[in-house]
């Protein structure tokens, strides 16, 4: 039965990911992974995605002491550039003059299953916030350490033709110095409870109430007492339109201050807000 949702894993996943068909009554598979480091000095991202078994891949970093955001999407051989893998929690970037070298302190975060879209449609995600990264970014002739935290999306499912999404993940301490993580959504993954919504404290998951995005993305309230306020400082934006598919979003990197899901005061918190939407 759906939703379903698991923080312990001790229930089986309805779903088997396996051996996913690349359509299924008429939706496309629709796959990705996306890595945020944020932190007082630099914000960066890096993904790569599969719509209907075409390729994508991204990367950002944005430099708040410089002021300076470089980024690029990738559509010819991505997977030669962007690549998870090759050992627990790594990720590598070489494109041209850039070089990223990632390692995450994964664990296996919180799994939903969410119908969407009606009928059998239904959409997978794994999510984790707060997690330890370090590694290395080499953008030409500067280079700097990372060491911080991170949030991982990864998601898998069949998304209704015509999908709409606000997100915000984030990562910083609360008031009282614990290590805090987010993951709110409105869209998909939704449902008012076994969502994807969910805060992490030192580590620990609780599910959030559902959630209302400001529409400039300056905001997102949480029925459960949750009230952040988002500064943008630098944004990842695009608008294509292809033979099947056209997306449109913004992605800007900034600043977060208020109290979380839950009531727990933030200290300082640092991520992304995104509004998406999607014909595919």
């Amino acid at each position: 039965m759906l939703p379903w949702r698991t923080e312990d894993h001790s229930s089986a996943r309805p779903v088997d990911l396996g051996n996913l068909p690349a359509r299924r009554e008429g939706r496309a598979l629709k796959r990705w992974r996306y890595v945020g480091v944020f932190g007082p000095e630099r914000m960066l991202c890096v993904g790569l995605a599969h719509v209907g078994g075409v390729p994508q891949a991204w990367w950002a970093v944005w430099d708040r002491g410089a002021g300076s955001l470089r980024e690029r999407t990738i559509f010819a051989r991505p997977r030669a550039i962007v690549r998870f893998g090759h050992g627990p929690g790594r990720v590598t970037v070489r494109d041209r003059d850039v070089r990223i070298d990632l390692e995450l302190d994964e664990g296996r975060g919180v799994e939903t299953v969410c119908p969407h879209g009606g009928g059998t449609g239904w959409i997978w995600t794994r999510k984790q916030a707060g997690i330890a990264a370090r590694g290395s970014v080499r953008l030409g002739e500067r280079a700097f350490a990372v060491d911080g935290l991170a949030v991982v999306d990864d998601t898998a499912g069949y998304h209704a033709r015509h999908t709409a999404w606000r997100w915000s993940a984030g990562v910083g301490r609360t008031a009282d110095g614990q290590v805090a993580g987010w993951n709110l959504v409105s869209g998909v993954n939704d449902p008012p409870h076994d969502s994807e919504r969910t805060v992490w404290l030192d580590g620990a998951p609780r599910e959030a109430g559902p959630c209302t995005f400001a529409d400039d993305l300056s905001a997102v309230r949480t029925a459960d007492g949750g009230d952040l306020a988002f500064r943008a400082e630098a944004t990842r934006e695009r608008h294509d339109e292809l033979l099947l598919v056209r997306s449109d979003y913004r992605q800007p990197f900034g600043t977060f201050s208020g109290v979380l899901p839950g009531g727990a005061g933030l200290a300082e918190g640092f991520g992304v807000m995104e509004d998406h939407r999607a014909r595919w």
